[in-house]
């Protein structure tokens, strides 16, 4: 009998240990108002569809208003307390989309500042593209890093400390950085990738390839 139990508590705990090992990444994607709609439901989408938990955290109320007035509804908010921030730095990956206005407020938002911060010292995942990565060099968190971002002078001039590369997405160990609206899906498909995912199945669905032979006019 104690053998039996024995065997029984072994294949408890090895199938426990299988779960928590299977356990899909957490993702939490910052909103805030002015952010870039179309980059933005672009990498939740491809993220959920490759099988993460992701959560968009509002900095600002539960209905934030994009760039472009459409307007999505949060998943979460985050506290005004910065005490109560805890439970926000225990995603394994922070995504940072753009928009000028929505890149303002994030910037402003010592919360944002705090986490950006927090997740780069813990070593986690952190995703920024266009003008995301101004949320990052005002955390301070890009010294000695390879990154691109949206160039121009409301961006590149932030980035001293680092090097900036214009392509169009760049991957320097647990930091993932993109160029642009335009490259939202390259972006995210790096981001499945980089947790553990894989991106072929999504890009096929998408017929993602067709587009590297779509011109970029139509010629009469």
């Amino acid at each position: 009998m104690q053998s039996k139990k024995l065997f029984l508590s072994l294949i408890l705990a090895s199938s426990t240990t299988l779960a928590f090992a299977a356990s899909p990444a957490k993702v939490m994607v910052l909103l805030s108002p002015g952010f870039e709609e179309g980059e933005t439901v672009e990498i939740i989408d491809v993220l959920r569809r490759g099988g993460f938990n992701v959560d968009s955290v509002s900095i600002a109320g539960e209905y934030v208003p994009g760039a472009h007035e459409i307007t999505i509804k949060a998943d979460k908010v985050l506290p005004m307390d910065a005490k109560r921030l805890t439970p926000y730095k225990d995603y394994d990956m922070l995504v940072i989309p753009r928009g000028w206005t929505g890149v303002d407020h994030l910037v402003a938002d010592n919360r944002v500042l705090e986490l950006a911060k927090a997740y780069s010292d813990a070593g986690k995942f952190i995703g920024a593209m266009c003008a995301g990565p101004n949320v990052l060099a005002t955390a301070g968190v890009l010294k000695g890093k390879t990154i691109t971002a949206y160039p121009g002078k409301r961006t590149e001039p932030l980035y001293k400390e680092a090097t900036y590369k214009p392509e169009t997405v760049v991957i320097d160990g647990k930091l993932i950085t993109s160029k642009a609206p335009g490259t939202a899906l390259p972006f995210a498909f790096a981001l499945v990738d980089a947790l553990g995912g894989d991106s072929t199945f999504i890009k096929k669905r998408f017929y993602y390839n067709d587009l590297k032979q779509w011109p970029d006019g139509v010629k009469e």
